[in-house]
């Protein structure tokens, strides 16, 4: 039993039985990972517009659609609602719904919300159309920015965004006609009067009315192909912001910009005019970064920059000045005048004027009073070092012939007089030469 013709038989049994059982765990685990894949839940990535759109708005959609390639999702869901916003950011956007290798459901939500202006745009560029009961879209006329578009300019502008309308939507097979109007007349729709003229493709009450709604449904893609999307039981799974998103998003409004700016510049101005109190320089600095990298995404229009700076100026200026008010009101209405121009845009992505107004009176109110604080403060007499002593009264202990002894602001110190005084007589400093006092007779009575 011990030959080794006995031994290659037990070894070679022993190499079979090993093979056997990795075929066994290999055909068991192929097994589990298809069972895994099978069971897996399809995803959707979901991620919404909400508010103006803008440059971040770009960045917040391009990573969504990314993530969803990333993680294999079935879809890319878009929640829109929105009052329009640049038509720059607009245009990047759609390039990056219509290039995502991810199909795309554009969703206006919820009840009450709205995909106007540009949000109309976006809405038309997804693969899928949907809008929720009671929202509506369209207006999607371009509106003039800064000034009034002569004719001839706004027929341009009108021409080009209903011609990129026009090919979008004959792509997406929806009424190229009706959404020509949305630009060139400015018309709105229901939700029921989109899906009845062929606008959009469904009315959902919410995403997940909308999945279900979509499952089993074959959509043509802008690229031509055709996909059967299946969202039995679909995972939603939302676009988490990063950091610098959420914060910029947050504040680009550029209303909350603006009152960010100012406070941040006032903090500023009072750290400066009163060294030392360290938290207003802190909480200035603060705010008036985050108001500008919160402008830095925005149109910027110079001319209204440069009345703000001339607002500041004057308010500076009526502190310094007796101007009877002339200065403060001239710094007023640059500053309101420069509120209303600083952001270049439509009319939801420019300042209020109640938010102008609101932020300038007590702006100019505080700037003007700690201005006057400041000069008070300089023209006072001097209270300290050699400068301080200059002015300060005194009785000559010894007699001034011209060298004696006075005392003075609480001390004694030797003097100097060009007159010859005697003991008990009353002296006033007029110069100091080092330790020595220079002092003439007081007259005053």
């Amino acid at each position: 039993m011990d030959s080794p013709h006995f031994r290659r038989i037990l070894r070679t049994a022993e190499c079979y039985i090993e093979c056997g059982l990795k075929r066994v765990w290999t055909i068991a685990g192929l097994w589990l990972c298809l069972a895994t894949v099978l069971c897996a839940k399809p995803r959707v990535v979901a991620v919404s517009v909400d508010g103006v759109v803008h440059p971040i708005t770009v960045e917040i959609v391009t990573r969504a659609i990314e993530q969803a390639q990333r993680e294999g999702a079935r879809l890319v869901l878009i929640r829109l609602n929105t009052p329009g916003g640049l038509m720059e950011a607009s245009r990047h956007t759609i390039e990056k719904i219509v290039a995502s290798p991810v199909p795309v459901a554009t969703f206006v939500t919820p009840s009450g919300g709205r995909a106007a202006s540009a949000g109309f745009f976006l809405l038309e560029a997804g693969d899928v159309a949907a809008m929720a009961p009671g929202t509506n879209t369209g207006a999607a006329s371009p509106v003039a920015i800064g000034v009034e578009m002569d004719q001839v300019m706004r027929r341009k502008v009108e021409s080009d965004a209903a011609a990129s309308l026009r090919s979008l939507t004959a792509k997406r097979g929806r009424n190229s006609a009706l959404a020509e109007k949305t630009v060139l007349e400015a018309k709105s729709f229901t939700e029921k009067e989109a899906l009845d003229n062929n606008l959009i493709e469904l009315i959902a009450k919410d995403d997940r009315a909308l999945l279900d709604a979509l499952n089993g449904r074959e959509i043509t893609r802008f690229d031509g192909t055709k996909v059967k999307l299946d969202l039995a039981g679909a995972e939603i799974v939302a676009y988490q912001e990063t950091i610098r998103e959420a914060l910029v998003s947050s504040i680009s409004d550029p209303n909350i910009a603006f009152i960010l700016l100012i406070l941040g510049a006032l903090g500023l101005y009072l750290e400066f005019t009163h060294p030392g109190l360290i938290l207003p320089g802190v909480a200035g600095g603060i705010l008036a970064l985050l108001g500008l990298a919160a402008l830095s995404v925005l149109p910027i229009n110079w001319g209204g920059v440069a009345l703000l700076i001339l607002a500041v100026t004057l308010f500076i200026l009526e502190a310094k000045f007796a101007s009877h008010g002339i200065l403060g009101a001239g710094g007023a209405v640059a500053m309101v005048l420069g509120a209303l121009l600083l952001v270049e845009g439509p009319p939801e992505m420019r300042i209020h004027l109640g938010t102008a107004i609101g932020v300038t009176l007590p702006f100019a109110l505080i700037t003007v009073f700690l201005v006057s604080l400041v000069l008070k403060a300089r023209a006072n007499k001097v209270v300290t070092g050699e400068a301080g002593m200059i002015g300060e009264r005194g009785v000559a202990r010894t007699a001034l012939e011209p060298e004696g002894k006075i005392f003075v602001h609480g001390e004694l110190w030797d003097a100097i007089c060009s007159t010859k005084l005697d003991a008990g007589a009353r002296v006033r400093v007029v110069d100091v030469d080092g330790l020595t006092l220079r002092v003439e007779p007081d007259v005053r009575p």
